[in-house]
């Protein structure tokens, strides 16, 4: 468990679990002690354990690969809150979708407004969330390159994606991803942009680096 951010009004845990290293988020609003949890990829108990004495609102889930979901039919078992996701993920989640996310949707917890970003290419449902100047960002977006695409049409998604919801957030933003590593919005706009900037083979998907 890490607390990677603490202020007055929020903290963010974020707790890397299974044998993928996934990071699962749990957001707290401070001063009423209201809570969400940011996808579930194993460790129920330890997700329980760190949600302690908050009220939790909702699992939202930023997409639905096997690595971000493994614990989510327990939590939802334990937690009996809804799950928050988009329908175009909604097959390969283990429970219902209780909550249909579309772009621009959000998620009340306590005082803080949680906003859905529609980011697809990863998956035809991914999700990131915003919450303040922290992008909780799941597999779309990483230091140094997208996520990972299964088709060039994935990944002309993912970069449309990337551009028109993530670039356009001021350049303080953190984000936070899915494994790994959180990154400053500035420091990664300039070799994302260089990239766009240039022509690349129409066969172009999988693991990409920016530069």
């Amino acid at each position: 468990m890490v607390s990677v951010v603490e202020e007055s009004g929020i903290k963010i845990v974020k707790l890397v679990l299974g044998p993928y290293s996934t990071n699962a988020y749990i957001v707290i609003s401070k001063p009423d002690g209201d809570s969400l949890v940011i996808d579930a990829p194993a460790g129920a108990d330890e997700i329980l354990r760190e949600l302690g004495a908050t009220n939790p609102h909702y699992i939202a889930m930023t997409h639905s690969h096997i690595d971000h979901i493994g614990a989510l039919s327990q939590l939802k078992d334990k937690l009996r809150v809804p799950v928050a996701a988009h329908l175009l993920d909604s097959s390969g989640l283990p429970e219902p979708v209780d909550v249909d996310l579309k772009d621009g949707d959000y998620l009340n917890v306590g005082q803080l407004k949680v906003k859905a970003l529609y980011t697809p290419g990863h998956t035809p449902g991914s999700i990131c969330f915003l919450v303040g100047k922290y992008l909780l960002a799941g597999d779309t977006i990483f230091p140094g390159g997208p996520g990972y695409t299964l088709t060039p049409a994935d990944f002309e998604q993912i970069v449309q994606s990337i551009d028109t919801k993530i670039l356009t957030l001021p350049g303080d933003t953190i984000l936070y991803p899915g494994h790994g590593q959180p990154t400053m919005l500035s420091g990664e706009k300039p070799s994302i942009t260089m990239f766009m900037s240039k022509p690349h083979p129409p066969d172009l998907h999988g693991d990409v680096r920016w530069l």
